[in-house]
């Protein structure tokens, strides 16, 4: 099989690269390396899958000198008419976009980057899957399009009309956006849903990554919600079993759709949405107790209230996705992270 990764100098689509080029898939990574955060960290992820600094810029495709499957080619999405040549002379079977303007703070004060990056990006991939056809198109929606939904566990048959943030309603909109090509043009797409991703080469922004950076400071960390918050936290290793088990699928209409009491979820064409996480909700202040033992060292805390934007818990049904995919996520919150503080030292060499 021949994959295009979109984000794969980023934190999810570096891992989903990795597992399909052992498992010899084709694999052509697509990344802008903006600087949303450290573009060192994007760089070395890189580098770990054989694509050399030096060798990357805007539009030339790079080999990997340690894989012979591995492609790369830095690209902005918005950039249609490169995107298309691009589908036109490789011929992917599947596309796994992953590629977004991520963040829901962020979205508050830069809200023109989520349309270009999340919508406008998303629009051009749609059409390239249209006009050069794909056997399925797997893309990343979140968590965040529950918004101010609290009904738990948040299920994919729930609606999500209320979203809380500009991130969130950008997933959403890439949902609508979805159905609509696979109903004109039979395009099977899955969206899927993430839970709080992390673990090893995740990303600075999150709270994994700024709490084990201030406590090794000896700095105190900003705990909101204090510290009550739950997460579905998911370790990066189930996300990838996941991604790729719903990719290996692709999407198929749902027989007992009924347009009279439509379910979100799915359609009578061939889309499907699921939730993809670890259903097993973890308190804030537990998490970070966690990192405390990866790291041997206590944390210094400044408990504050909910920020806008986000949503004091989420709790992912994945009922579907385990009866559809066979989806087990395994990984404790000690042992991922525990897995995480070990590379953040040996990375950083601290």
């Amino acid at each position: 099989m021949k994959f295009l990764v979109t984000g794969t100098a980023g934190f999810i689509g570096f891992h989903v690269a990795k597992y399909l080029i052992d498992r010899g898939d084709e694999v052509v990574g697509l990344d802008v390396i903006n600087d949303y955060y450290d573009v060192n960290l994007k760089f070395a992820r890189l580098e770990f899958h054989g694509i050399e600094k030096s060798d990357v810029s805007f539009g030339k495709i790079s080999k990997s000198n340690k894989f012979p499957n591995y492609r790369f080619i830095r690209l902005d999405l918005v950039e249609k008419e490169s995107l298309m040549t691009l589908f036109e002379q490789e011929k992917f079977d599947v596309v796994i976009h992953l590629a977004a303007q991520a963040g829901v703070r962020y979205s508050l004060t830069n809200p023109e980057v989520y349309i270009q990056s999340n919508i406008s990006a998303f629009l051009n991939i749609l059409e390239c899957c249209r006009f050069f056809p794909v056997k399925h198109l797997v893309y990343a929606s979140s968590s965040s399009v529950y918004g101010s939904n609290e009904k738990m566990p948040f299920s994919t048959s729930d609606s999500v009309d209320h979203p809380i943030s500009l991130y969130a309603a950008s997933k959403k909109a890439n949902e609508l956006m979805a159905h609509t090509y696979s109903h004109l043009f039979g395009i099977p797409t899955t969206g899927l849903r993430f839970f709080t991703v992390y673990g090893p080469w995740g990303r600075p922004d999150m709270a994994l990554f700024l709490f084990t950076e201030a406590i090794l400071k000896g700095e105190p960390i900003k705990v909101f919600n204090y510290g009550e918050m739950k997460r579905d936290f998911t370790y990066i290793d189930d996300i990838v079993q996941g991604v790729v088990k719903v990719a290996d699928k692709p999407a198929k209409a749902n027989p007992d759709f009924d347009s009279k009491n439509p379910d979100p979820g799915s359609g009578k064409v061939p889309y499907k949405v699921y939730n993809i996480g670890n259903s097993s909700p973890v308190r804030l202040l537990d998490y970070i107790h966690a990192i405390e033992d990866g790291l041997g060292k206590k944390a210094e805390m400044e408990l504050l209230p909910l920020q806008p934007g986000d949503v004091p818990a989420s709790h992912a049904e994945v009922s579907d996705l385990v009866r559809d995919m066979d989806y087990k996520p395994n990984t404790t919150i000690q042992e991922g992270v525990k897995a995480f503080t070990d590379w953040y030292l040996s990375y950083y060499k601290k």
